[in-house]
């Protein structure tokens, strides 16, 4: 099971520990400010079972992201197969860190590593990633990492009928 280091971020495993700041975030309508519904305590357990078993089932996925010098939790990153149903089937990169997190370029690097691991390590040809057109911050990590918009591939997330968000963008990056 792989683990990612870079300068000042570990990308790991989830541990128990990691379900107070997880849940905590997920109760945050900032952090929640692009996704349709706040989660509940139990809703966020489920989600790190299911982060956990993808990643000892594939050794990726989607990590916990640590900051090295504190060991503080401060959200999740990686790289995931796109889900049924998506207009799109290419392995998908992502994240979401906690708001004391933002505006320190950790999104950026936890995603650049998450890229090298993909392009170097699992021999992928490209990689996307999408979120609501209104996410002008995660556009912004797309586009420092080097990623590209494909206006023709942006699409109405299925998994999200009738939300007022529900227009999606998708920017690719190829190896």
């Amino acid at each position: 099971m792989s683990e990612l280091r870079t300068d000042r971020l570990l990308l790991r495993h989830w541990r128990d520990s990691d379900l107070d700041p997880w849940a905590a975030m997920n109760a945050d309508p900032e952090v929640r400010e692009h996704f349709p519904d706040l989660l509940t305590r139990e809703q966020s357990a489920a989600s790190i079972a299911l982060f956990q078993a993808g990643l000892e089932q594939r050794g990726h996925g989607w990590w916990a992201v640590e900051v090295l010098a504190t060991g503080e939790f401060i959200g999740f990153t990686g790289l995931d197969p796109a889900d049924e149903g998506m207009p799109f089937t290419e392995m998908e990169i992502g994240w979401r860190l906690t708001r004391s997190a933002w505006g320190h370029g950790y999104a950026t690097e936890a995603a650049l590593a998450c890229l090298e691991f993909g392009f170097k390590t699992l021999d992928l040809p490209e990689v996307v990633a999408i979120t609501t057109t209104t996410n002008l911050r995660s556009q912004a990590v797309m586009r420092r990492i080097g990623m590209t918009r494909d206006p023709a591939a942006d699409f109405d997330h299925p998994k999200v009928p009738d939300w007022p968000l529900r227009r999606h963008v998708l920017y690719r990056i190829r190896r």
